[in-house]
Order: C-alpha cells, then sequence, then structure tokens
C-alpha cells in the first residue's frame, strides 16, 4: 500500500487524524481488491470457493474424501490430466496424490493386451481404496482394464560364509589302552588342503 504523505504545511492536529483515516480507508480497499486473487491458491482458499474450482477443474468430491485431500486433488488437477497417457505420468499421479510408489506392468505374456496390474502393498491399498478407484476412474486410460495386486514385503536374513574348494580328511585311530583326542577349529580355508592322520 503507498503510504499517504502530506506537505509540510498541512501538518495539523486535525489534518494527520484525516491522513491516518484515509491511509486506513484505503488499505482496507486494497484487502477487498487483492481478497479474490488470494482465493485462487487451493491450498489456502475458502472451501465454497474451492467447489467452484474443483467444478472449473473437473473434480468432484467423493464420499468420505478429506479436506486436504480435495485440495491437493484440485491443486494438481491441471497437471495430473496432462501426466495421465503414460505409465510414468501415472505413477507420478499416485505419488503427488499420497499414494506413493506403484509398480505399474501391462502388455503381459499370456494375459490379455488390455490388461494393467497395478503392484501396490497391503497398506496403500488399504488406505486409499476410493482414491485409487477415482484416479483410475478420472485418469486410466479407456479401453483398459485395471487391476489390483497387492505385494508384501518380508524380510528375509541369508548368513553367508565362504567355501573355496576346500577338502580335509580326519583320521582318528585308537587301541583299547590308548584314547587320543582330536581337535581341529578352521574359521577359512582358500583352496586348502589338510591330511590329519592319528595313529
Amino acid at each position: 500500500m503507498i503510504k499517504l504523505e502530506l506537505p509540510f504545511w498541512l501538518d495539523g492536529a486535525e489534518i494527520t487524524k484525516l491522513k491516518a483515516s484515509a491511509q486506513a480507508w484505503w488499505e482496507t480497499v486494497e484487502n477487498w481488491m487483492r481478497w479474490p486473487l488470494l482465493q485462487m491458491d487451493a491450498e489456502t482458499c475458502h472451501l465454497a470457493v474451492l467447489d467452484l474450482l474443483a467444478w472449473q477443474r473437473d473434480i468432484t468430491r467423493f464420499r468420505g474424501e478429506s479436506e486436504s485431500l480435495y485440495r491437493l486433488r484440485v491443486k494438481y488437477a491441471f497437471i495430473n490430466a496432462v501426466d495421465a497417457g503414460s505409465v510414468i505420468g501415472f505413477q507420478r499421479i499416485l505419488q503427488r496424490l499420497g499414494v506413493g510408489y506403484v509398480r505399474i506392468s501391462e502388455r503381459m505374456p499370456d494375459r490379455d493386451w488390455d490388461i494393467v496390474q497395478l503392484h501396490l502393498s497391503d497398506q496403500q491399498l488399504a488406505d486409499n481404496p476410493a482414491l485409487l478407484d477415482m484416479i483410475i476412474y478420472q485418469y486410466g486410460r479407456t479401453c483398459r482394464r485395471y487391476e489390483f495386486v497387492t505385494t508384501t514385503p518380508v524380510s528375509l536374513s541369508i548368513a553367508t560364509y565362504e567355501f573355496n574348494n576346500d577338502q580335509m580328511t580326519l583320521v582318528a585311530k585308537f587301541s583299547d589302552t590308548h584314547s587320543v583326542s582330536l581337535f581341529l577349529g578352521a574359521v577359512e580355508f582358500n583352496n586348502d588342503q589338510m591330511t590329519l592322520v592319528t595313529r
């Protein structure tokens, strides 16, 4: 806002009050003029204005959708429409809307050509069933059938040891009168050959 300034010869008590009133009035008018521009941001605008933006961008709020997700879908409506035609674009749509990374398989052998598989974790599918349906309905390719395939990550621990073409022969013989105790500890053999004979 432009700060109003009076010439020095109008510098009086009553004129200063009038200047402060005019300054406050024009700041209020400026806020009124800026309000429509501030309403164009889908993340901060009033909910009634958000519904108008959603209508303009062909977004329909589905039942049970949170306001934050609704705002996110309206915000990214244009870029999601651009990305809708490719596999990478569809993955970006799912990441933008909070589903996360999804692996997409299509044109699989021994399957119909129009089947597209979305590989999701159990958690992704459980958290976003209505959103996934809405994304496929709005951004999925025509003449395609989409299948959800759940993948469950399993943690696996494998202990590895090194065996390098080793050979070991142990022979122990003892009579009735003598006893022989034999102890051999080995950690690693690297192409070694060892023969131990005890009689």
